[in-house]
């Protein structure tokens, strides 16, 4: 039985910045509902003696269910995060692939599961936890983080402009019963809450919380740092993220090679990054896409290719 998932954001998007080729090696990090994992596959040379493979990472049991319901021998489901991409992939036999595909964030079922504890329209415990095998939940950090910590996630994850109030907030409430629901931390938040924009603030507490209690940008970081290892000459990389801190760091990535300061440069002047941007600002949904998908309205799309050997070094003769 499987798990009923939206429609994945900027399907056809995805599928051209990957440049499929029938015999290629894939990479879907975010399997959750295999909307684009489904889309991939059909595009791939069909049959059990294809060379076309789909290698699906995901941390979520849901996601585990829906790759279960796939009877394809070319799709190989690894229940981890994607974090992990270079050992698993080392793991399966695969040294390179022709292109990765991400879709970062909280998928539209998460949301809609009220106990997961991810949205603000329900009442539930505050889990928030993408592996729901994973120690950290929401409650244990609202109610064990100093007030400084707190400060800290609330400010920089959430991008509260009044990130020490909220936190002062939630420590005095927490002083009198631990906070356990939803609810309750909604209580704790709703003088810091600016009137008429209620949703709107309490979108951003969760946003950091849930990005404290699954890592979210440290596993970024490290599955970016892996994609150059990992993808071939002349293979693709597919970023979807959703919001400003997800998305500047796959921006400077693909930009710099890093996630910070100025990109590198060799003696010859040229620049040192084993990736090329092939957008140069990021790709979004279409009204109309927005209009049958709400969640695609924050999307936005960066493709980018690793040069093959042979163009880097004609790059370096010529500039010689």
């Amino acid at each position: 039985m499987t798990t009923e998932y939206h429609n994945p954001v900027m399907l056809a998007e995805c599928l051209d910045g990957l440049a499929l080729k029938p015999g290629g090696v894939y990479v879907d990090v975010t399997f959750g509902g295999g909307g684009h994992s489904r889309a991939i596959l059909a595009a791939l040379e069909p049959g059990p003696r294809s060379e076309g493979k789909l290698l699906a990472f995901d941390q979520d049991p849901d996601a585990r269910v829906n790759a279960a319901a796939i009877d394809d021998k070319r799709l190989t489901f690894i229940a981890s995060n994607f974090r992990n991409l270079k050992r698993y992939l080392r793991l399966y036999g695969v040294k390179q692939v022709d292109g990765i595909l991400a879709d970062l964030g909280i998928s539209s079922h998460q949301i809609d599961t009220p106990e997961r504890g991810f949205s603000t329209r329900f009442d539930a415990d505050l889990d928030m936890r993408m592996n729901q095998q994973g120690d950290r939940t929401a409650r244990q950090v609202l109610n064990t983080y100093s007030e400084a910590d707190l400060h800290r996630i609330l400010g920089m994850y959430g991008e509260l402009t009044n990130a020490r109030t909220a936190a002062a907030a939630i420590v005095t409430a927490r002083a009198n019963d631990e906070l356990k629901t939803i609810n309750a931390l909604k209580d704790a938040l709703k003088r810091c809450a600016p009137r008429g924009k209620e949703n709107k603030y309490f979108a951003q507490v969760f946003q950091a919380l849930r990005i404290e209690v699954n890592e979210e940008l440290t596993a970024l970081e490290e599955f970016l740092t892996q994609v150059p290892e990992v993808l071939a000459p002349g293979g693709r990389l597919v970023v979807m993220s959703y919001h400003s801190l997800e998305d500047r760091l796959v921006k400077n990535f693909i930009g710099k090679g890093k996630f910070s300061g100025e990109v590198e440069k060799d003696f010859f002047g040229n620049e040192i990054k084993p990736l090329h941007a092939i957008t140069r600002k990021p790709i979004e949904a279409t009204p109309d896409e927005i209009a049958r998908n709400p969640r695609a309205r924050s999307a936005k799309l960066r493709i980018a290719e690793k040069e093959e050997e042979r163009r880097k070094a004609g790059k370096g003769e010529r500039d010689r």
